[in-house]
């Protein structure tokens, strides 16, 4: 019966009480304590615990009192959560939760290749298990201000993989994993693919297959593999991370999404690619826009430039613009947020798709996305601006050139469904309700293709500020009645 090197076991005590919580847990399971402990041993050794063996005798001595050392009360955790259907903590089955220090349980991370890799698998795993039931959400809390911008900031910082190394030379394929050169393209393409279904869909049909997708990345990344396709797999590892926290974002799972970018920028780091760690950074700066962050957002934003500034394509370089006019907008700043639109449009006029293809990740910035954003930022200057109707006729011609061209645009559903909703709040701000009626009335109908909680949140709320300050007008009440119907409020499994 294992000694203590494998137990994964305190040792015992004199005064230990049986566990009448794990116990009341047990009983209820219908477990053998058999079964229990093979149901363990199996975990463990997906966790990579291959130390821990458990049988019979130790689980009669945890029921009795006897305290597991880590892995093994997060594992009880998880198999008593999957059992019963909802979350069972450490704490729920009378076990001591180990201390987590703040770098394992915020965002200040390890930048170390192989602790990204054990991160993200470990993330993507419990996701995978548990996030249907909430349990990632509660167990994670937002971080924002310097707690968030300082260790983001290390990603300037050169490490190990700064330098990269030579091609191997063939005499070096005995070193290599068994991933081949079309086993890497299609996982490449099939990242491509997953973005396309998020940009028609939303977040909420496919997130659980990208996450799904990236735990079996990081599993090809725990195998020796060639110099180049290690930065290829932890490239594509960054790209389904930073897609993942997108989805999260966009079906309201906050936490879980900063997680997921904080992640991908490690990733990217690692993959040597600093225009995709810039693009993960403008997503944690459009998250903390959507928090009401526009400080921080503009921090990050600023990082991304800095960190991208000798090797970023000018399509990135406009949409860094582009979101940095969104943060100046939110902090009411609009001498520097129509300085930092300009930009933008100069920069996106020099975009040569014929001589410096873009990499499929920032291809979604298009003219129609200039125009959304930088019409966003007039828009939000009039909010920030006491409801500002000069700044909202700013807003309206470019807002409106965006929905033209969405309205053509079959692959970018949900974007034409938010640029409808802008466009319904800018008449608003000019306190056109019929006008506003006739556009959220056009969102919903999209909408109801795109499986997006934030999208139906902004149709909510602008329906919302349309009763409140037009609530007896006809075009208002109709409105009102066909959300009820088209748009309910349900919460969405994810």
């Amino acid at each position: 019966m294992g000694g203590n090197g494998g137990s994964g076991t305190t040792a015992t005590s004199t005064d230990k009480r049986p566990n009448e919580l794990l116990g009341s847990w047990f009983v209820r399971s219908g477990w053998s304590k058999g079964e229990l402990a093979r149901q363990v041993n199996r975990r463990a050794r997906q966790l990579g615990a291959n130390h821990i063996s458990t049988d019979t005798s130790r689980v009669r001595r945890w029921l009795d009192g006897e305290n597991p050392r880590e892995p093994i009360p997060r594992i009880l955790s998880e198999l008593f959560s999957e059992r019963f259907g909802c979350v069972v903590s450490v704490e729920d089955l009378g076990l001591r939760a180990a201390r987590q220090a703040p770098s394992v349980s915020g965002v200040d991370l390890p930048w170390t290749a192989p602790q990204t890799v054990a991160l993200l698998s470990e993330f993507s795993r419990s996701d995978l298990m548990l996030a249907r039931r909430g349990f990632l959400g509660a167990s994670l809390a937002l971080s924002a201000g310097p707690s968030l911008i300082e260790p983001m900031q290390r990603w300037l910082v050169p490490g190990p993989s700064a330098h990269q190394p030579e091609p191997e030379p063939a005499s070096a394929s005995r070193h290599q994993g068994r991933l081949s050169r079309p086993e890497l393209e299609l996982l490449e393409s099939t990242t491509a693919m997953f973005r396309k279904w998020d940009a028609q869909c939303g977040g909420g049909l496919r997130r659980k297959a990208v996450v799904g997708q990236l735990h079996e990345v990081t599993d090809l990344l725990q195998e020796p593999q060639p110099e180049a396709t290690n930065r290829k797999l932890f490239k594509v590892a960054a790209e389904l991370a930073e897609l993942a926290g997108w989805m999260s974002y966009d079906v309201g799972l906050q936490p879980t999404a900063q997680k997921y970018f904080v992640l991908a920028l490690h990733a990217a780091k690692e993959a040597g690619d600093k225009p995709l760690g810039s693009y993960v950074l403008s997503s944690m700066s459009r998250q903390m826009i959507h928090l009401g962050r526009p400080d921080d957002a503009l921090e990050l934003i600023h990082l991304a430039q800095y960190g991208s500034r000798d090797c970023a394509s000018p399509r990135t370089q406009s949409m860094l613009y582009a979101m940095e006019a969104r943060a100046y907008a939110n902090m009411g700043q609009p001498g520097k947020c129509k300085r930092a639109v300009r930009m933008a449009e100069d920069t996106f006029g020099d975009v040569d798709d014929w001589d410096d293809p873009d990499p499929d990740w920032i291809r979604f910035f298009s003219e129609a996305e200039l125009y959304g954003e930088n019409s966003h930022s007039y828009r939000d200057l009039a909010y920030v601006a006491g409801r500002s109707p000069a700044y909202a006729s700013l807003a309206e011609p470019v807002m409106q050139r965006a929905v033209d061209l969405f309205a053509k645009d079959d692959d970018h559903k949900r974007s034409y469904a938010l640029n409808l909703i802008g466009m319904a709040t800018v008449h608003l701000l000019r306190r056109e309700p019929e006008q506003s009626a006739v556009l959220a009335t056009a969102a919903m109908t999209v909408a109801k293709k795109v499986r997006s909680e934030r999208v139906n949140t902004r149709i909510r709320k602008t329906v919302d500020t349309a009763v409140r300050d037009f609530g007896e007008l006809a075009a208002v009440v109709d409105l009102t009645e066909r959300l009820a119907i088209e748009l309910p409020e349900t919460a969405e499994a994810v």
